[in-house]
């Protein structure tokens, strides 16, 4: 391989001749061969988008020559439009606070835009990295607000795909309306309820995780840049820290606002908190209705079988015709790892020191690997899943017959007492509680009509009218 030299505080590195990265980024990649795992590509934008703004910023306010300021631009518009891809090789565990992946994309910008004004890739006279890529900020400050902005970004992906699987339990809750089921609890017989209302609380319990995230994405469009090294601003031409973060939003299509202090803004990454538990939150609730659509489709023949979920694969190498609850399997490995990830998230809160909090690479992977991989997996399961879940009529109308819990609307009737008698009796007898009242004449056959109507039983006040 063809090498360059390029010179850095610590001395020559041989950077490979046709790279965009410079000194700084090939210590990276010799210092931290961790993982293999690379910047998800929403922080490699968002970076560039700060960038971008901040260059705006500086050329319009005097902070850097005009002509350099649009260098940088256009060097981040070919960036932005996919090139350079490969250009960015830093591992995601790698120096605090993640300064090595800043000067990274420092460093690939200021050589593109060295180009641009007719330059050679590593020589620095015309854009250096840190004089004007880099001018009034810090990774400090720019990393933050990049992971800030990845976040939001992937969050509003995520809040839209959650909103998409409420409206699809909500729908099968309208389409389940009038089948009536003996409901559980302790998964034991409880009084009946229809499926259409379990499944509309399904669908407003993801409504309700929803405004959640909603609430964390919006959290993290609090960003401090503009705070430099310490929240004070230091190095930078006044005005910047205003346009650059108006110029960010415009860009980003994000409601973005300059936190109120940005000393506290460095010291404290409390919205990359308030967004990644509220991701755990969602995956918890998501995680006990997956397991409550595996649960009702078990069997075939020795489960519960209220449901039919869609056949999406064969479930067995060595069972013919086996088929696997598959989605909502993969569904469940999801939210456990999103929920793990908060975890790691919680150690990383609460390690920053003084002015600082370093262990930003990690929240932010964290953050984006757990954003893209909950937003694919509630799409799918949606699509695959939930949108094809058909009932077994036959099923539930059968349990909810031979239910004992149907006692519990005799209690008024005939008291708790002998209602309890009756259930234990159809239980070890086997019998029907309704066939039980009216063999042993202790209500009429009318009355227990009336009071076993499914309307009365699960809706009692027409509250779902």
């Amino acid at each position: 391989m063809e090498t360059r030299i390029e010179r850095d505080a610590l001395g020559e590195v041989r950077v490979p001749a046709e790279a965009y990265w410079g000194a700084q980024t090939q210590r990276a990649v010799e210092n931290f061969p961790i993982s293999g795992l690379r910047a998800h590509p929403a922080l490699i934008r968002a970076m560039v988008q700060v960038k971008r703004a901040a260059a705006v910023a500086n050329g319009e306010l005097g902070g850097i020559p005009a002509d350099r300021a649009a260098a940088i631009v256009q060097a981040c518009d070919e960036v932005l439009a996919g090139r350079f891809e490969d250009q960015f090789p830093v591992d995601v565990f790698q120096m605090g606070a993640g300064t090595a992946f800043h000067m990274n994309v420092n460093e690939v910008l200021a050589n593109r835009a060295n180009e641009i004004l007719g330059g050679a890739r590593g020589v620095y006279d015309r854009v250096h990295p840190n004089d004007h890529v880099n001018r009034g900020q810090s990774t400090n400050d720019c990393f933050p607000t990049a992971m800030r902005v990845a976040a939001a970004t992937l969050a509003g992906g995520l809040t839209a795909e959650l909103e998409a699987l409420a409206q699809a339990f909500l729908a099968k809750g309208r389409e389940f309306a009038h089948l009536v089921k003996s409901g559980r609890t302790h998964l034991m017989d409880a009084a009946p309820v229809t499926l259409g209302q379990e499944f509309t609380a399904y669908g407003r319990t993801l409504q309700a995780c929803r405004e959640e995230v909603e609430r964390g994405r919006l959290a993290v469009c609090e960003v401090g840049l503009g705070g430099s090294a310490t929240g004070t601003g230091l190095n930078t031409v006044k005005g910047y820290r205003a346009r650059a973060v108006a110029l960010l939003a415009e860009s980003t299509g994000l409601p973005l606002r300059s936190a109120p202090d940005l000393r506290e803004a460095m010291q404290s990454q409390r919205p990359v908190g308030i967004l990644s538990a509220a991701m755990r939150t969602t995956a918890l609730e998501l995680t006990r209705i997956l397991n409550d659509l595996r649960l009702l489709g078990s069997g075939p023949a020795t489960g519960l079988r209220e449901l039919e979920l869609p056949e999406v694969a064969p479930g067995s190498s060595i069972m013919p015709g086996k088929v696997n609850p598959s989605i909502p399997e993969m569904g469940n490995m999801v939210m456990f790892f999103v929920a793990g990830l908060d975890q790691a998230n919680a150690y990383a809160l609460q390690a920053g020191q003084l002015e600082l909090n370093v262990m930003m690479p990690l929240m932010a992977f964290d953050l984006n690997l757990g954003l893209t991989v909950m937003t694919n997996a509630v799409r799918v399961i949606r699509t695959r899943c939930v949108e094809g879940i058909q009932a077994n009529e036959a099923v539930l109308d059968r349990y909810f017959q031979e239910s004992g819990a149907l006692a519990t609307a005799l209690t008024p009737v005939i008291g708790y007492a002998r209602a309890a008698e009756v259930t234990h009796e159809a239980a070890h007898g086997r019998v029907p509680v309704r066939e039980l009242l009216v063999r042993k004449g202790i209500v009429r056959e009318e009355e227990v009509d009336r009071v076993f109507d499914p309307r009365r039983l699960t809706d009692p006040h027409g509250e779902d009218a």
